[in-house]
């Protein structure tokens, strides 16, 4: 199994830290007027929002990270890491196509909806069927990553149109989806040290 780059333990760590990071700070700044329960990570990154600069600087960056990790990622399989890169350029057109301050946008919503279901699905994508593979990998921890981030995706869904805590279930679905690979890299780097040879 090829290696996988330390520096790819670099871009998996900071993408949750610089999504959560850009969600705080761009919160503080709106002050009172947002409430993170309710609301969504888009009215963050909106024209107008005090914080706009931050969220959407957060996003780009967390773009980047996934796609260093994809390309890292060498153990995975491709079509996972497609996906994951993939999910990546969705949080660049989603930071570069924000949502207007008066409401939703059927552009920004749609890509939006692309990148939750490709972060979701490249899990169970780059699992690996060989007994020796790492064990973020594995089909079986791979496919409960991606039926937990389906179960949160759809929750959101459901709050959102319903008007309830869409902001909570769309921070624990963000995430899940910026901590996997995270997840994923430390399990191939982790197994690397402890013998198993690389090719």
């Amino acid at each position: 199994m090829r290696s996988v780059p330390w520096w790819t333990l670099l871009s998996s760590g900071c993408a949750p830290v610089l999504l959560a990071g850009g969600w705080v700070v761009a919160a503080d700044m709106e002050g009172s007027a947002y409430d993170p329960a309710t609301q969504t990570i888009s009215v963050l990154a909106a024209y107008g929002a005090e914080g706009f600069w931050v969220m959407t600087g957060a996003l780009l960056a967390l773009g980047a990270c996934h796609l260093l990790t994809a390309w890292g990622l060498r153990p995975a399989a491709l079509a996972g890491r497609v996906a994951l890169a993939a999910g990546g350029v969705t949080a660049f057109v989603v930071a570069l196509l924000p949502a207007p301050s008066s409401g939703g946008s059927l552009t920004h919503g749609s890509v939006a909806v692309v990148g939750f279901v490709l972060l979701a699905a490249w899990p169970v994508l780059a699992a690996v069927r060989d007994g020796g593979a790492p064990w973020g990998l594995r089909p079986a921890p791979a496919l409960a990553a991606t039926a937990m981030m389906g179960i949160g995706a759809v929750w959101f869904l459901v709050e959102i149109n319903r008007q309830g805590p869409a902001g909570v279930a769309e921070r624990l679905v963000t995430c899940m989806q910026s901590v996997w690979p995270f997840v994923v890299v430390a399990s191939c780097l982790a197994r690397r040290e402890n013998g198993t040879p690389a090719r």
